[in-house]
C-alpha cells in the first residue's frame, strides 16, 4: 500500500441522467400541489364567496368569532351586515366575518 498521491484511485463517477426524470418529477409535485392544496382551497372559497351572497335578512348566522344571532340589516354596498344577537343588542360585521348559516330556529334551541 502506497501513501503518495500520484497513485490515488478516483471514484467512479455516477452516471448522469437526461433532463426528462427531472421534468417529470416537476410534473408530479405540480399535480400533487394542484389535487391536494390548490383545488380544495379554491373550492372552499367559492362555497364561501356563495354563502356570503345569499345572506339575507332574517338568516341565523354564526360568526368566525363565535356569535350567534339573526341578521336585521344586509348592506350589499359595503359589505356590511347587522345582526342582533339578543333584544336590543345588535352588532356590525363584515359579511366575510360570517363561517355559516344555521338552519330556523337554532338560537331558541340555544
Amino acid at each position: 500500500m502506497s501513501l503518495s498521491i500520484a497513485t490515488a484511485f478516483a471514484a467512479a463517477a455516477p452516471a448522469q441522467g437526461g433532463g426528462m426524470e427531472m421534468l417529470i418529477m416537476l410534473l408530479v409535485f405540480g399535480l400533487v400541489f394542484y389535487f391536494m392544496i390548490y383545488r380544495p382551497q379554491a373550492k372552499r372559497v367559492k362555497e364561501h364567496k356563495g354563502l356570503m351572497a345569499a345572506l339575507s335578512k332574517g338568516d341565523e348566522v354564526l360568526t368566525q368569532g363565535g356569535l350567534v344571532g339573526k341578521i336585521s340589516k344586509v348592506s350589499d354596498e359595503k359589505d356590511f351586515v347587522v345582526i342582533a344577537i339578543a333584544e336590543n343588542t345588535e352588532v356590525t360585521v363584515q359579511k366575510a366575518a360570517i363561517s355559516a348559516v344555521l338552519p330556523k330556529g337554532t338560537m331558541k334551541s340555544l
